[in-house]
């Protein structure tokens, strides 16, 4: 039997659409499919570096807050970075942005910051731009299966 990976889920979700899209990422990365992944979800302020170094690949998500991402989740990375900043290079890792606008910032912010992680990014960033649609529930489920499927499969 393979050794069980870790998938952390850290979401800042203020909203009943915002809940609706990180539960869709839980859901995907849950998929009965998947046999060898356990799923972790966690607020930015709950998480923080022993969650990181205890995961085997990590999904972020964030509204977009005034062209950047959630103090929140800054907050998450203010208190990971150092900790983490040498023991978590190559570490696997997606995101998603619910951006009112076009979440440009906010995208760049997050790179910004696991550029110097050094972690590798294994899927686009999901860009959920504008007013709120249905489709970006199952955008967000088949993030959480990307990401879950290619741990489970050993290629991230």
């Amino acid at each position: 039997m393979e050794p069980i990976k870790k998938l952390l889920i850290v979401s800042h979700a203020p909203s009943p659409n915002t809940l609706t899209l990180r539960d869709a990422v839980a859901q995907g990365a849950g998929h009965e499919d998947i046999e060898n992944v356990e799923v972790t979800v966690l607020a930015p302020l709950d998480a923080g570096p022993d969650d990181v170094l205890a995961c085997d690949a990590i999904i972020l998500g964030t509204t977009e807050n005034l062209g950047y991402m959630s103090g929140a989740l800054k907050d998450f990375f203010d208190r990971s970075y150092y900790p983490c900043l040498e023991k978590t290079q190559g570490l696997p890792f997606a995101f998603y942005i619910r951006a009112g606008h076009d979440g440009t910032g906010t995208r760049r912010a997050i790179e910004s910051i696991t550029t110097g992680l050094r972690w590798k990014l294994i899927q686009e960033p999901l860009m959920c731009r504008g007013e709120y649609q249905d489709e970006f529930e199952e955008q967000c489920r088949e993030l959480g299966m990307y990401v879950a499927a290619s741990l489970d499969a050993g290629l991230a």
